[in-house]
């Protein structure tokens, strides 16, 4: 089964200069010899394009400490890639700003985990990292640059998610997304310390979600792809109420996602290329819609997921997006284990498949963080019941058309009933 490539994030480098509490990697100070050189980054990019021309993520580590990351960049635009940046922000002086802006780098996401500069400096291991990440970021708003704020969410800052808000939409931020802490690399450390309980996950995505129906920004949560079933389940509720006024796809999310890309194109002109900035489709979408490369080649599912797919230095990228094992198991929903194989939601949803590889040694189980019981909907409640039944009437006007788009999206077959989603 081959399924659409919307996104790929490539790991430029592991180097970095901040030492992070919870990155996925183990920081090193300087370029390894073993990353992919600039010869190999732009074969890598002529190979993904033979799949698709996905948005291409440049991270690290800090992929700013490659000199030829300009070079790289420019060569993704030109071969027709939307190409993104995700850094730390303490490097990006006025000068750097330029440079970005000048590769055409389509958006920079940068790391800010609070409002309040000392939580931010503890978690990120470095004193002014705060202070030089806000500096950063106005550099390049000045260069009119699109920024997205990412801010991992765990229990030292899960009480300033209201803050981080207020502080994204001062600094004239196009999007701001949360991620809910993965335990992997060296985060794994952290985690029995660190991580929220399922309850305060559900909180927080439901306090998002409202925020999301008059932000004016891109409101993104990731690895927690429960927020999208409680995005449905609100407008099941608020359709069983009377009110039709809402819609999945939030209004900032189209205003900031690719403006570019929802605007129809001038007469006699065209769309430009590439994707949008934001796959508002799915939950998990590891290995059906994204894959992460690493410093060194191999492509996993995400960048939390590690089961490697196989690597870019022995074998073509198409071959492993469509055939590797891994990938075909996840884009199987019949292949995930426990209630996310049961719930209506899984089209919509997945259950973050890191999560659970981390929480159990397989990445088919279900979603540890997720609070939803199938068992107890009322459509599957036992017996004759006309007010569940009622109620599954209107859910499906509510999940059926998304998830058919979907399932349309990611190469499998789709359920019945389809109209319009978007991404």
């Amino acid at each position: 089964m081959t399924s659409s490539l919307r996104l790929v994030f490539w790991e430029t480098t592991k180097a970095c200069n901040l030492s992070c509490r919870h990155c996925r990697a183990v920081p090193q100070r300087s370029l390894a010899a073993t990353e992919l050189t600039t010869s190999r980054a732009f074969d890598l990019i002529d190979r993904i394009a033979e799949v698709a021309r996905p948005v291409l993520v440049l991270s690290g580590g800090e992929p700013l400490f490659r000199p030829d990351l300009y070079d790289i960049a420019a060569y993704g635009v030109d071969t027709g890639f939307r190409l993104a940046l995700a850094t730390n922000g303490t490097l990006v002086t006025g000068r750097v700003a330029a440079k970005i802006a000048d590769a055409g780098f389509s958006r920079v996401a940068v790391s800010l985990d609070s409002a309040d500069p000392a939580t931010h400096d503890r978690f990120r291991g470095m004193a002014g990292a705060h202070a030089d990440a806000v500096r950063g970021i106005l550099n390049l708003r000045e260069e009119g640059v699109s920024v997205q704020i990412n801010s991992t969410i765990a229990k030292h800052n899960v009480g300033e998610v209201e803050q981080l808000l207020g502080m994204a939409l001062e600094l004239g931020a196009d999007a701001l997304h949360l991620f809910m802490l993965v335990p992997v690399g060296c985060g794994l450390e952290i985690a029995p310390t660190e991580m929220v309980s399922a309850e305060e996950y559900e909180r927080v995505l439901r306090w998002f979600d409202e925020q999301s129906k008059s932000c004016p920004i891109d409101l993104k949560a990731t690895c927690a792809p429960h927020y999208y079933r409680l995005r449905a389940q609100r407008l099941e509720e608020e359709r069983r109420r009377g009110d039709f006024s809402g819609t999945f796809i939030a209004p900032g999310t189209k205003a900031k996602a690719a403006p570019a890309l929802v605007a129809a194109p001038a007469a006699g002109g065209s769309r430009e290329h590439g994707q949008h900035l934001s796959a508002m489709t799915r939950g998990c979408l590891a290995g059906t819609s994204v894959c992460f490369v690493s410093n060194e080649g191999a492509v996993y599912p995400c960048g939390y997921l590690p089961v490697a797919a196989g690597n870019v230095r022995f074998e073509r990228f198409a071959d492993i997006w469509n055939n590797a094992p891994v990938f075909r198991q996840l884009r199987d929903p019949d292949a995930l284990e426990g209630k996310c194989r049961e719930c209506r939601y899984e089209a919509i949803c997945g259950g973050c498949r890191a999560r659970a590889y981390a929480a159990t040694g397989s990445f088919l189980a279900e979603e540890p963080f997720c609070t939803y019981r199938p068992d107890l909907a009322p459509s599957n409640r036992p017996g004759p019941d006309a007010a569940g039944a009622a109620w599954h009437r209107q859910a499906e006007a509510v999940v059926k058309p998304i998830a058919s788009a979907v399932r349309l999206r990611r190469g499998a077959p789709a359920v019945s009933g389809s109209t319009d989603s978007a991404g």
